[in-house]
């Protein structure tokens, strides 16, 4: 890795923390009651996950397992895949009570003319079911009275570290909300385009859950730098410390396509933080590709996801920064965002075109 100077932290860009949303978050659950958090959650998963129809190798070179939504969001034009983490980037065991557990974010297209946000999706492999959780902001209007935003980020990336999940929101920086928050709505299953509070009644866009965000991590840059794009992210658990990696995806020729990692406390998950109260990174590597959808460090070695659009199989580039290989055909059209199972030494990835949505896990040998 490469600094910019005799400090372990790197100068020109620094996330800075905002206050925790604690009184709205517990008039949130005024409304609707205590949380249930990620255990109420996954004894109450509604949709199948099923195995891919195809050979897992038919859908990329890489590909060793493949799995496929239901019917219903493996078309939907309303809701994108972006991000992927498992419980093993979130526990030292890989494991959720003995459930191997994988959660996803969707942003919300707004093709119907509604921009519903963004949700997050827990998968229960073991079980084969899966729901999905709507991302919120609960907010106090100037006379007191709390009210509810979606959460209108990209999500193009996410990290569960511990009881905490940061999803990355581009030019913002990146937002924060713990598994313990997660609450459960009554029976808004029958209301899929409404949203907002209403009296003692709330309607969440037709998601049974609900997760506050509890802060974000503004992004900031220092004179003369430009702002780092949080564009996808993910977890290096196996780095002392463990580390967040971050990285820009970047069309314009002219745009920057830099990979930054910033150092994680493990007592808390949260990022570490100078006197000052913002958190630099450790490292900042300007020698990421064109059009990144996703990064991980795996292997001592950076893996990083390229799409070539709905119709082109992806590729995955893996290397050092500057020098990466690419392997073609590796992975499915549409490959976003990137996680590392080191117990099965895969690499996970998911896709985000309609009828062509997969969860899938790859060899890391493989780019060896």
């Amino acid at each position: 890795m490469t600094t910019a100077s005799e400090s372990p932290y790197v100068e020109g860009v620094h996330l800075r923390r905002t206050d925790e949303n604690v009184r709205e978050i517990a008039a949130l659950a005024s409304v609707l009651g205590e949380p249930t958090g990620l255990d109420g959650l996954l004894d109450d998963l509604k949709y199948d996950v099923r195995r891919a129809r195809v050979v897992p190798r038919l859908l990329g070179r890489a590909v060793r397992e493949a799995y496929r939504w239901d019917d219903y969001d493996e078309r939907d034009e309303q809701w994108y895949p972006q991000g992927i983490s498992t419980s093993a980037d979130s526990s030292d065991t890989e494991d959720i009570g003995g459930r191997r557990v994988v959660v996803t974010t969707w942003y919300s297209t707004g093709r119907d003319g509604v921009k519903r946000g963004s949700r997050v999706t827990f998968v229960d492999l073991d079980s084969g079911k899966y729901r999905h959780v709507l991302l919120v902001s609960p907010v106090f209007d100037k006379t007191g009275r709390l009210t509810l935003r979606p959460m209108k980020i990209h999500a193009g990336g996410i990290v569960w570290a511990g009881p905490y999940l940061h999803v990355a929101a581009t030019g913002r920086g990146f937002v924060t909300a713990r598994v313990d928050d997660i609450m459960r709505v009554a029976g808004d299953d029958d209301h899929p385009d409404r949203f907002g509070i209403e009296g003692s009644t709330l309607y969440s866009y037709g998601h049974r859950y609900v997760l506050p965000v509890r802060f974000t991590y503004q992004a900031f840059a220092d004179e003369g730098h430009e702002k780092l794009r949080y564009s996808f992210m993910s977890l290096d658990r196996r780095s002392e410390p463990p580390a967040l990696l971050a990285g820009e995806y970047a069309l314009d020729p002219d745009a920057t396509t830099r990979l930054a990692r910033y150092e994680l406390d493990p007592a808390t998950w949260q990022l570490a933080s100078g006197d000052d109260g913002f958190s630099r990174p450790l490292a900042i590597d300007e020698g990421g590709v064109r059009q990144m959808q996703g990064a991980v460090l795996a292997g001592g070695r950076y893996h990083v996801t390229v799409s070539h659009g709905p119709w082109m199989p992806g590729s995955v580039f893996a290397g050092r920064p500057g020098s990466m290989r690419e392997r073609r055909w590796a992975l499915p059209m549409g490959p976003e965002d990137l996680t590392y199972w080191p117990s099965t030494d895969r690499i996970w990835s998911l896709t985000e075109h309609p009828r062509r949505r997969w969860i899938v896990s790859m060899d890391r040998r493989f780019f060896d």
